[in-house]
């Protein structure tokens, strides 16, 4: 099994259904694993709804109470690697990412040997549609403060429309990840960094929700912001025992 791609949910009703069937129709084969955090709305039974129609294609694992994104992202990575995937994935339910530019993250990993391949809003220019322009110039100037403080070649480090090959959550110690919000995603990329796998970042455009409740906000940033700098200084003390790979490679592909 080569693709799936990680959709977390709380409460995502009135996109889930579409999500899913934009997913399945591209011309790569993409499954999908929800991890939904017992939505009260019925996202959860709309997804053993559509799995039943198409068997294979779909899985899900319910948890009993909403504990974070990233704790929803690595619950879905532990279980995507136990099933022998080969390029993992995360996307938002919500249609912000663009289910089409998921060829582009797989084709970067695939057929140009990145090891991950980031959906980036910044690497051309600012790619957002939809965003108050203060949530923008938030997240734009967060992302530069994050690669001014860790040094890291990245345009747009919050991210959440990403690429793994399996061998980079392999080698990630997974069940000692600090954040559990947006900041997360910095950590990720931080850690796929130093243990010197190959990242790219993929243009892509942005396009804010059009349905349902966001679940950003400014205290997400401001975790994302004040825990950067200790989890740099703290990667000083630290070890990164890296793979045998290519040389450190960031760039748009």
């Amino acid at each position: 099994m080569e693709n799936i791609v990680i959709i977390p949910t709380y409460n995502e009703i009135e996109n889930i259904q579409a999500i899913i069937e934009a997913v399945l129709k591209l011309p790569v084969r993409f499954d999908i694993l929800v991890v939904d955090d017992n939505s009260p709305d019925g996202t959860g039974q709309c997804v053993k709804t559509l799995m039943e129609q198409n068997p294979g294609r779909i899985f899900i694992e319910e948890r009993t109470e909403k504990s974070g994104l990233g704790t929803a992202y690595i619950h879905g990575f532990k279980k995507a690697l136990s099933l022998g995937y080969e390029y993992i994935y995360e996307m938002d339910a919500d249609f912000s990412h663009n289910p089409k530019d998921l060829i582009k993250l797989y084709k970067a990993c695939f057929k140009k040997g990145y090891d991950m391949s980031i959906g980036s809003r910044y690497v051309t220019g600012v790619n957002v549609v939809n965003w108050p322009m203060g949530r923008v110039l938030m997240s734009y100037f967060a992302s530069k403060y994050v690669r001014f403080i860790t040094g890291m070649n990245i345009h747009d480090t919050t991210a959440g429309f990403k690429c793994y090959r399996r061998k980079v959550l392999e080698t990630i110690d997974l069940d000692n990840i600090k954040f559990v919000g947006y900041a997360f995603q910095i950590e990720m990329k931080f850690l796929t960094w130093k243990y010197g796998f190959k990242i790219c970042e993929v243009p892509i455009i942005f396009t804010d929700r059009t349905r349902g409740e966001s679940k950003m906000s400014s205290r997400i940033f401001k975790e994302a912001l004040f825990g950067v700098m200790e989890m740099t200084v703290t990667s000083w003390f630290k070890e990164y025992h890296r793979p045998p790979l290519e040389e450190e490679n960031i760039e748009a592909a």
